[in-house]
Formats: C-alpha cells, structure tokens, sequence
C-alpha cells in the first residue's frame, strides 16, 4: 500500500510533515510512504538515509494559504498537493494526506479525482470527540451551503464511514437542527428531515446542538457552515475550560494538592479532546481517499492520519460506499 504524503501541507511543514511520515514508516513496514514536496527542503529532517519504505517525490511548487484555492491549483501543476493527488489518480498511490490548504486540497481532488458517481458534493467527515466516545459530523466545511439531496448523501456516507472505520454496528443518525420535533428548522432542514427518513439508514431525527457533547448519534449530518461553527466552537470551548480549570486548580497550594490526585483523569480528558489522537477527516464523495489534516498538525496528527488512510484503503471505503448508496 503507497500513501503520498504533502510534505509541504501546514503550519509546521515539512518539519513536522517529516517527522510524523517517519514514525509512520517505521510503525508499518508494509506500508510504502511518499513524501512529496522540494526535496531541499525535506531531506535536512530525514536524519541521513531513508528507511526502505519511505521515498521522495518532487514538487517544486507549493499553495499557499492566502492564495485563491480553485486558481492556484489550476496554476500551479507541480504544486505538492497537486502532485500527490495526480499520484492517487495514475495508481502510483492509493491515498493522499495533507495538512495545507482544505479550499486547495478540495479543488485538487474535485479536479484530479473526480466525484463519487450519485453524490453530487463531497464532505469533510470529521470525529468530534464526546462523552460516548468519536463521533462523525459531516459536513464541517467543504460546502457551506448544501441541497436537502446533499445533506441525505452526507447521511449515507457518513453512516458508511461510522460503521467501517469507527466500528459503530447501525450508526444513529441525526440532523443538526434547532429543536427535536419534527417539522423544526428552516426550508433546507425541513426537506432533508423527509429525505432522511425515507433513505435506508438508522436515523434519529432532530438532534440540538447541545446534544452532540453527549454522544447521542453517532453521525451528525448539517451543511458545512453549521458545521464549521459547530467544530469551531468546540474546539475553542474545551481549551477555554482546560484553561479555567488548571488556573482554578492551582490557585492555592491547597488546590494544588488536590490537582494531584485528579491529575491523571484531566490527561485522559486532555488526550481524548486533543484532534492529533483522530489524526485528519476524509474528504467523502471525490472518488479517491483523500485526509484533510488540520493546519496546525504535528507529527503525532500526521502518524494518526496515515493509520485513518490505512483503514479507508484496507476496508475498500469507495467501493463500501459505491454500495451503499440508492441505485
């Protein structure tokens, strides 16, 4: 199995790109790893000679954050995340990995691998950690706005993913929405409401915002500015309440004494919230497996998102989803 990696991708490229490529070469050594980017810029961190499954491929060019995703991938063809995409079209890979630009690495596999026949916009599939464990939210960004179709095709291959990757048996499904009853919600939620509940999937119905911290569905189907907002705002919340709680903990040496004995059970908390354990989204939908990485991934992000492609490549995700949808 060949994995390309975009050594180039993120805020701590290629340094920690590297590093997280590395370990993962080292943990699996049926796997073939294939760093592309400048290779000048790669080689100072591969610490002298490769391993055997790990090589470098060429890239001269890379996409910026600020630059315009769609134009800067039609531009620039020997970009890292165009050339590691185009390696998952031609066969010579059988995922793709990036922690650069979402907007670029969504157009370069639009434009290089096309779409899932049926599904008429791909999702970014993320695990959003809660009190019942990872749960899948689609879409947190691809698309910001989506058709009730789309939210329904969200549904279906999301419920997919939950079972194959996650290990969920009959995933719950349910619909972000503002209340629980039917017939709440916008037009959009309204007709997706129907859609869901006629599509052959374990779907719920309604679920509030409030609901998704407690784990009660297993995939959380909205349209990608909702979600977005949604993983935003989790994300800044946990590190806002880690924040108040080690400051409140240690604020008299007393509490400090009693922050040792509670010490153990925040890491486990800490280490369940902390995305790098999720390692990257798949891109659902484009006809190739594609992991979204976050901008700010290290190495551990890295080394968890080869073992998320790993799993998409050994379970046949496109064709379980091919499958799966309404003939």
């Amino acid at each position: 199995m060949k994995i390309a990696v975009d050594a180039m991708g993120g805020d701590y490229a290629p340094e920690e790109i590297v590093k997280g490529a590395l370990r993962a070469a080292e943990a699996n050594s049926e796997l073939h790893l294939l760093l592309v980017g400048q290779k000048e810029r790669i080689q100072p961190f591969l610490s002298g000679s490769c391993p055997d499954n790990l090589s470098l491929v060429e890239a001269s060019e890379v996409v910026e954050m600020g630059e315009h995703p769609a134009n800067a991938v039609r531009k620039k063809k020997d970009s890292s995340i165009v050339v590691a995409t185009r390696l998952v079209k031609q066969g010579d890979a059988d995922a793709l990995i990036s922690a650069g630009s979402t907007g670029a690495q969504m157009a370069a596999s639009l434009l290089g691998l096309g779409r899932i026949k049926g599904i008429e916009r791909p999702a970014i599939a993320t695990v959003l950690p809660t009190a019942q464990g990872g749960k899948l939210v689609l879409d947190v960004g691809a698309n910001l706005d989506a058709s009730p179709e789309q939210l329904c095709q969200y549904g279906l291959m999301g419920s997919v993913y939950a079972e194959k990757i996650l290990g969920i048996p009959k995933p719950r499904v349910a619909l972000l929405n503002i209340g629980s009853e039917e017939g709440k919600g916008n037009d959009l939620t309204q007709k997706a409401y129907g859609l869901l509940k006629n599509a052959p999937l374990n779907f719920l119905g309604n679920i509030e915002g409030r609901d998704v911290p407690f784990g009660r569905a297993d995939v959380v189907v909205c349209e990608g500015f909702v979600g977005n907002v949604l993983l935003k705002t989790a994300e800044g919340l946990a590190g806002a309440l880690f924040e108040q709680i080690k400051e409140k903990i240690t604020s008299t040496a007393l509490r400090k004494l009693g922050a040792l004995a509670v010490k153990p059970g925040l890491k486990e908390i800490a280490q369940m919230m902390d995305y790098a354990e999720y390692g990257g989204a798949p891109l659902l939908g484009v006809n190739g497996i594609s992991i979204i990485c976050h901008g700010s991934s290290k190495s551990k992000a890295i080394f968890n998102a080869v073992r998320v492609a790993r799993e998409c490549v050994q379970i046949q995700l496109l064709e379980q989803i091919k499958s799966n949808l309404p003939k």
